[in-house]
Formats: structure tokens, C-alpha cells, sequence
């Protein structure tokens, strides 16, 4: 069974950065396309980016376009969302998902992911 555990969020200032780590256990991520959401408080889970299993990705906010990149390493078994020039809406928790289904990463992609971490928050505030 896969298990995803993200690592790497905290509060910073606006305008910072901080890079969000999805860590993989119980089988290998190079099967998967892996999704980065986020939940801010009162508001739905939304797809921030995506990266397929051939490690083409996908931006699902256009917010985070420019400013949001999403890496995988197959070797260490990791998928990263590094985030730039952080806005106080870009505050909530973060979520990685993992799946296998055929385009997992196309379009409202929240109901083909089949492995969910716990999350980790980000606050961005002065």
C-alpha cells in the first residue's frame, strides 16, 4: 500500500519561498502521477500542479502559474511543489496524491487520485 507523507511547510512572509516534499513508502512513485492540493480554511480542496508518470506536468491553478513548480526524483522516491513569491492566498494545507488511473492529471483530477497524505500547512503572513 502507498503511503505519502508531505514535509517542508511553515509560515513565511510574503514574497518568500518554501519547497513542499511528498516522501513515498510502500512502493514505488515511477508508476504514478502525483498531485499537489491545497485547502484553504471555508474553501474546497483544489489541484495546485500535477506531474505525470513521464514527468510532464501540469499547472491546475493558473494563481500559482509562474511562481509554483512541481518536480519528481524517482531515485529518492519524491515529488516537490517548490513555491516562489508566496501571497497570503496561498495559505492552507497542502496536499499530495498519487494515482495510476489514465490521465490523472487532466482536468478536475481531485476524484482520480487514489492515495492521499495527511498534509502539511502553509501560512503566509507578516
Amino acid at each position: 500500500q502507498l503511503q505519502l507523507v508531505e514535509s517542508g511547510g511553515g509560515l513565511v512572509q510574503p514574497g518568500g519561498s518554501l519547497r513542499l516534499s511528498c516522501a513515498a513508502s510502500g512502493s514505488t512513485l515511477d508508476s504514478y502521477a502525483i498531485g499537489w492540493f491545497r485547502q484553504a480554511p471555508g474553501k474546497e480542496r483544489e489541484g495546485v500542479s500535477c506531474i505525470s508518470r513521464w514527468g510532464v506536468y501540469t499547472n491546475k491553478a493558473d494563481s500559482v502559474k509562474g511562481r509554483f513548480t512541481i518536480s519528481r526524483d524517482n531515485a529518492k522516491n519524491t515529488v516537490y511543489l517548490q513555491m516562489n513569491s508566496l501571497k497570503p492566498e496561498d495559505t492552507g494545507v497542502y496536499y499530495c496524491a498519487a494515482s495510476v488511473r489514465p490521465n490523472a492529471c487532466v482536468g478536475d483530477n481531485r476524484l482520480l487520485m487514489q492515495f492521499w497524505g495527511q498534509g502539511t500547512q502553509v501560512t503566509v503572513s507578516s
